[in-house]
């Protein structure tokens, strides 16, 4: 059954983790399709890659946690935060790629 992320998460954000990184969060609303989601290791430094356009590589690393129902996506910004170019100085605008994300659970 297809799922979409905005179904099953209850928090979908971005920030910066520091003038060059990005944070990602999303904590889902149900231990059981969080658990399928880890068990499947659905959310994967390819999907990432792929929904933002970018080298594998740049995604640093992603975690996934228990205790709060949620996985930590690590990236390289593409440009430094504050640099010319730069369109959101806090990265609290870069999650919006996530919400395309579907599961087949």
């Amino acid at each position: 059954m297809e799922k979409k992320i905005t179904d099953v998460a209850k928090v979908i954000r971005s920030k910066n983790s520091s003038p060059f990184g990005l944070t990602f969060d999303i904590i889902f609303k149900d231990l059981d399709i969080y658990m399928k989601v880890k068990e499947k290791n659905l959310i994967n430094k390819e999907m990432i890659a792929s929904l933002y356009n970018i080298d594998v590589n740049t995604v640093y690393k992603i975690v996934y946690f228990d205790p709060a129902k949620a996985v930590k996506i690590d990236m390289k910004r593409l440009i430094a935060s504050g640099s010319p170019g730069d369109t959101d100085v806090y990265g609290a605008q870069q999650h919006g790629p996530l919400l395309n994300i579907k599961f087949d659970l």
